[in-house]
């Protein structure tokens, strides 16, 4: 029975019959068929293809087997051979003693990071971090060791400064009394910036009018000095013919022959041999002196012109916590210092123009010389003021008994007067001492540093005490 497909039904109600083939599906599925042959027959040649290739792979790596097998063959003999050449040379070392042959290592066993380098590496954590391996954990800062040795360390470190603050103590000195000058002279540059002046000019102003005291000083008493000391020396044979007239230099010559050994010490070389030796000495003494005072100036001109940035940068290096207390009390200790040094140089100057006045009134030779050196010394506290009257005295007492002893007298009553009225009235507005407390610091300060020591001595009270003051005591009252 054939099969028969469902017709469409026509409106008038009778079947409609079933179309004719169509032969082009059968076509399309012919050309398909094809296709799909012939790519079939592709992929069979790209199978073929890399079969070939696996074959000449294959037939490769047998050849680098084969050379693989050759080359472990050679190295089993060569590794065979040095076994043997390490036997021979271990052999006398072991016969020798303990240790490994050439670096003594035969008890460190196998795995050791003495002798192992992968195990050295493992176990000190190499990485690209760590190159070196990680750092170990800390020594404990209560080990004793470490306690020991940090004492033995800052011992040694307080030593050594300790000798170089010695061994540098005349260069420390010139730089404290550069420094002294220099907070002594800021107030005049100060006052001279607030007229209106810039500070590189006030500075050159005061500086050029501190070396010419130093250059008046110079010029007024050098020469007198070696003027007399020539003098001296060329007097010193009348000296001894005058002593001749005196009875009881006759006397003790008639005894011991005084007269012929001092004329035959003075006119023989040896006076003049030692003569000339104190010459030279007292000539290299000068020329240190001139080379000190030379280098004091220079500090001070420095200090001077970088006064503000030196005593910034001073500040800066207190916490900052604290910086604004210490900038305050800093200042008042430089405010004192520098009306310190103010009043002493007004106090030297009175002083100096008294003693000018005086000595020209007197007849005395070489009043300006004898007036700097009273000017100077009296700058030195509490002993100054008499040092420079002994000078002038004795001075006098080469003119006249009568005015030795009016000189005498006139520096009594003067020093009694700057004591009681000049000092206190200058010292009052810039520097509050204990005279007590003063007196003792330049006991302290002479017996240090000599002359410089008392020079500084009253400013390092005040500055002391104000830090007493202002520190120390409210802290103790606190508690």
């Amino acid at each position: 029975m054939s099969e028969q497909r469902p017709g469409r039904t026509r409106v008038d109600g009778t079947p409609d019959s079933d179309p004719p083939a169509d032969p082009t599906p059968d076509r399309s599925e012919a050309d398909a068929a094809r296709s799909q042959a012939d790519a079939a027959r592709s992929q069979v040649d790209a199978a073929r293809s890399e079969a070939d290739a696996a074959r000449e792979r294959a037939a490769r790596a047998r050849e680098r087997a084969e050379l693989a097998r050759a080359e472990a063959v050679e190295a089993t003999a060569a590794a065979e051979a040095a076994e043997t050449a390490a036997a021979e040379a271990t052999a006398p070392a072991a016969a020798a003693g303990p240790g490994r042959a050439g670096d003594g290592l035969s008890d460190v066993p196998d795995g050791d990071p003495v002798v192992d380098s992968d195990v050295r590496a493992e176990e000190a954590g190499v990485d690209e971090e760590f190159p070196l391996g990680r750092p170990g954990r800390p020594m404990n800062r209560r080990s004793p060791f470490r306690i020991g040795f940090a004492g033995a360390l800052g011992a040694g470190f307080a030593y050594l400064l300790y000798q170089a603050v010695v061994s540098a103590r005349s260069v420390l000195v010139l730089v404290i009394v550069a420094a002294f000058l220099a907070i002594g002279l800021n107030p005049i540059v100060s006052r001279l910036e607030r007229a209106g002046m810039r500070r590189g000019a006030a500075v050159a102003i005061v500086f050029v009018g501190l070396l010419g005291f130093f250059a008046l000083f110079g010029y007024a008493v050098l020469p007198p000095v070696i003027n007399q000391v020539s003098n001296f020396v060329d007097a010193v044979p009348h000296y001894v013919k005058d002593l001749q007239g005196n009875g009881t230099i006759r006397d003790l010559d008639r005894r011991f022959g005084v007269i012929d050994k001092l004329n035959q010490y003075v006119t023989t070389g040896e006076f003049g041999t030692r003569i000339a030796g104190n010459v030279v000495s007292v000539t290299q003494q000068v020329a240190g002196f001139v080379l000190k005072a030379l280098t004091i100036l220079i500090l001070t001109l420095y200090f001077l012109s970088s006064f503000n940035a030196i005593k910034r940068t001073a500040y800066r290096l207190v916490p900052r916590s604290r910086r604004a207390r210490f900038s305050l009390i800093g200042d008042e200790v430089l405010s004192r210092v520098g009306g310190y040094v103010a009043g002493a140089v007004v106090v030297a100057l009175i002083a100096g123009v008294a003693s000018l006045i005086w000595v020209s009134s007197l007849g005395i030779p070489y009043p300006l010389a004898l007036a700097l050196i009273v000017t100077l010394t009296d700058v030195i506290p509490l002993i100054g003021a008499t040092i420079g009257a002994v000078i002038v005295t004795a001075v006098a007492f080469f003119v006249s008994l009568p005015v030795g002893i009016a000189t005498g007298i006139f520096f009594l009553v003067y020093q009694q007067v700057e004591n009681y009225l000049i000092y206190p009235r200058v010292m009052s507005r810039s520097v509050d001492v204990n005279p007590a407390a003063a007196i003792v610091g330049a006991l302290i300060g002479g017996t240090l540093l000599g002359f410089v020591g008392a020079l500084l001595a009253v400013p390092a009270t005040a500055a002391i005490q104000l830090i007493l003051r202002e520190v120390l005591v409210p802290r103790q009252d606190a508690q």
